[in-house]
């Protein structure tokens, strides 16, 4: 990237950012104003002292000394006065500004579809809300306080300088050319390495974010000292780029140190020789000395804000890709909003992940990619779905069988348009889904993901997602059907039993049968069930079945599974083999005539196994690791 594309880059940065200011954008303008007026009350007070010494102190004259002085105290009251405000309109502003910028991403986020949310790595989300934003409210804090404050108290206090004696203002001058260029090439150093940091960050979240919720599996597999090593790993390449950062930036503070005290050196000499010669009063030389120290503070104060600035930059880089990203499902002009029936028609339908954009300056792309790649599980732009042509009628229960990597779950993820196909038509109740008003397609379309989520809260809380209007009856009976009442009727405080993050405090089939009971409260018109049985016992698998069978007979129900015997009964089972339908019909025609089915059914009635070790000689790792899951429960 050109030194030229990085200055328009930022530039559109920053103008993104400025339009999430909002309601505090008159605090912000407010701030810097009061800190200018707070610039003006100390520039005066150097030339009451000239005159206080001048004309009171050397000529004996206390009506001159009560005067000045008291103008002084009227002056530096009004200093402090609007040094208060400049820091409550700042306080807010940054403040609110920081909220803001938190709220409008959780906002976006929440409108992101999968191939949205794939660009970005959940950990990186995380850090993009919290430290991004954390620093971009302690530069913005800095740039409306300090920025304006050192500027116009250099400029002024550089004025001043000039009118009291011009000869004793190129000191200033020189220091201020002098250490303007020593800190534009630190900062310039500086800001390469906190580039680097931030995107490290997200690999250190990523990686606290798996030990943690994966707690269960490290313990089982006693891989503690490989997580530790492995954090370590991480947290010293994050010390090592700030370790460079902070040693650049250490240098900034004896830059400075010896430029005040050769300024100040050079005044006091200078001054002597002049006041001798009679070309200076003692009360101009006092003047200039603070005015020395006026010029040189703001030159520290700019150097601090600059490495906040250099230290955020790379935040507000971040912050606004979020901020500027935009959900890559295009909305229907006239949207549909209602779903006539559970009717499921995928037609010629082909389907490819959406190649995932990644940064050129990210050092962390190439990680971020792999991570692409095993979120879609399959290689970017790779076909994952060819040629699908399958009709499934409304009220029908359709099994859906097949190996690790045969696109099952890519292809039910095409029916509530969490992605849009590539080419062909999905249609739900005879309409296609991209006609749909996405929310009435979803309230319509309930499904129940591979990997169960729960929220912190309470069993009713965890329900209400489906329906925020449940009432107890509506949940009993949901969870009747998904034989989630056979364990919450043992617990003592029922459907007020607090769930732990994640759902930590239930096991795996418990957690699974509580997601089912959640999409049944949604009342839909096709119900997707992820492989969400597979922690369940056969026995408790066949009683959820019939349940649908007798319960919810109008709903179109879709089942992925490993077991036959979660399928074997279904009114149509698709068989699908590399992205392909390899084929479709009731137990006993794919029996007859499907070799891959025939060959599960074989394995799974005569010697146990699942369908990977009969077709493809390899473990779904889904399913498999919610079994481990309920073991070590």
């Amino acid at each position: 990237m050109t030194t030229e594309t990085r200055k328009v880059e930022r530039v559109e940065t920053v103008k993104v950012l400025m339009r999430h200011i909002g309601e505090f954008r008159r605090d912000a303008i407010l701030t810097p104003l009061v800190m200018i007026g707070e610039v003006i009350c100390e520039m005066i007070v150097p030339l009451l002292m000239a005159t206080l010494i001048d004309d009171g102190v050397e000529k004996g004259d206390m009506g001159v000394i009560v005067r000045t002085s008291l103008i002084m105290l009227v002056v530096v009251l009004c200093g402090l006065t609007v040094g208060c405000l400049g820091s409550v309109f700042g306080s807010k502003a940054a403040a609110g500004f920081a909220r803001n910028l938190r709220q409008d991403q959780y906002d976006n986020i929440q409108t992101f579809s999968f191939t949205n949310i794939d660009r970005f790595s959940t950990p990186s989300l995380v850090t993009r809300l919290t430290t991004d934003v954390m620093n971009i409210q302690n530069a913005f804090m800095m740039i409306m306080r300090m920025v304006p404050r050192a500027a116009s108290s250099l400029i002024v206090a550089m004025c001043m300088a000039f009118v009291v004696s011009g000869r004793m203002a190129l000191i200033y001058l020189g220091a201020v050319i002098f250490l303007g260029i020593v800190l534009g090439v630190l900062m310039n150093i500086a800001a390469r390495f906190f580039r680097r940091a931030f995107p490290e960050y997200d690999v250190l979240n990523e990686n606290t974010e798996e030990n943690i919720t994966a707690i269960r599996v490290v313990k089982a597999f006693d891989r503690g000292d490989m997580q530790n090593e492995l954090f370590r790993t991480i947290s010293k390449r994050i010390y090592d780029i700030f370790m460079k950062a902070e040693l650049t930036l250490a240098a900034v503070n004896p830059v400075i140190q010896l430029t005040v005290w050769a300024s100040m050196l050079l005044i006091s000499w200078f001054g002597a020789n002049l006041i001798v010669a009679g070309d200076l009063t003692t009360g101009d030389l006092t003047s200039l000395l603070m005015y020395c120290m006026n010029i040189l503070m703001s030159l520290v104060m700019l150097s601090m804000t600059i490495v906040m600035i250099t230290m955020s930059s790379a935040s507000a880089r971040r912050v606004a890709e979020v901020l500027t990203e935009r959900a890559d499902m295009p909305v229907a002009e006239h949207p549909v909003m209602v779903v006539k029936d559970g009717a499921i028609d995928f037609n010629d339908v082909d389907f490819s992940y959406p190649e995932v954009t990644l940064s050129e300056n990210d050092p962390t792309a190439k990680r971020r990619a792999d991570m692409a790649s095993r979120i879609t599980g399959t290689r970017r732009r790779e076909r994952v779905l060819d040629d699908i042509d399958l009709h499934i009628p409304s009220g029908a229960v359709v099994g859906v069988i097949g190996g690790t990597g045969s696109a099952k779950t890519s292809l039910v993820n095409l029916i509530p348009r969490l992605y849009d196909v590539t080419g062909g038509e999905v249609m739900v109740g005879g309409v296609d889904v991209r006609d749909y008003d996405l929310d009435t397609l979803r309230d319509n379309v309930a499904v129940v993901l591979q990997k169960n989520v729960l929220f912190s809260g309470t069993i009713a809380s965890n329900l209400k997602w489906g329906d925020p209007n449940a009432t107890l009856e509506d949940m009993r009976r949901a969870c009747h059907i998904a034989c989630a009442d056979e364990f919450i009727d043992r617990m003592p405080d029922g459907y007020d039993t607090v769930v732990e993050q994640g759902g930590q405090n239930l096991s795996g089939g418990q957690r699974q049968r509580l997601c089912i009971a959640r999409a049944l409260l949604k009342h839909p018109k096709v119900l997707i069930l992820d492989d969400s049985t597979s922690a369940v016992d056969t026995a408790t698998d066949a009683r959820i079945r019939r349940a649908f069978a007798t319960e919810m007979p109008e709903v179109t129900k879709i089942i992925i599974a490993q077991r036959v015997s979660s399928v074997q009964d279904a009114d149509m089972i698709v068989v699908m083999d590399d992205g392909r339908i390899h084929g479709v019909g009731t137990h006993a025609e794919l029996v007859a005539s499907d070799e891959i089915y025939a060959s599960i059914v074989e394995l799974q009635t005569k010697g146990g196994g699942d369908f990977d070790e009969a077709a493809m000689g390899d473990h779904d790792e889904s399913h498999d690791e919610s079994h481990n899951e309920s073991e070590v429960k």
